[in-house]
């Protein structure tokens, strides 16, 4: 409840606490504020138990927290009728990006390759650049005309 309170913060609400109500009567403060908390949280439970209630056996398995739009989609990610763990269980990034460097460099990779680039003499994917061959007729590209 009061995760984000730390120990300098809490000891200032204790002194201030024993300034305000004094050492006698600061015990009857602490019971009252309880039985307060208390109340609220029996108040809340019997709240969300009648909205179940009143949705039927069908949502008897619905929670609050479901309503946080963070815990709705990690929830709905995380099904298992959608395959995403499949698709992303598919995925090696680091693999991927190790085979485009070894590409960038010239190496060999030591799997082969599924990309789509089509291999250069060797099975390497040749980078550099070619002069235009004399029936390249295209005009060159002219950033300052677009």
């Amino acid at each position: 409840m009061f995760n984000d309170i730390g120990p300098l913060e809490l000891v200032t609400i204790i002194v201030l606490a024993v300034l305000v109500f004094g050492p006698d009567k600061l015990p009857k403060v602490i019971q009252d504020v309880m039985r307060t908390i208390r109340k609220i949280r029996e108040f809340s439970e019997s709240a969300k138990q009648d909205i179940r209630n009143e949705l039927g056996p069908e949502f008897k398995d619905f929670e609050f927290e479901d309503l946080n739009p963070k815990t709705f989609i990690r929830k709905q990610l995380d099904n298992e009728e959608l395959g995403l763990k499949e698709i992303r269980n598919g995925f090696d990034l680091k693999k991927e990006m190790a085979e485009v460097t070894d590409a960038v460099h010239g190496r060999d990779s030591e799997a082969p390759s599924s990309s789509s680039l089509p291999p250069a003499s060797g099975g390497r994917v040749d980078l550099t650049k070619k002069p235009e061959g004399p029936g390249d007729d295209r005009p060159p590209f002219d950033m300052d005309a677009t």
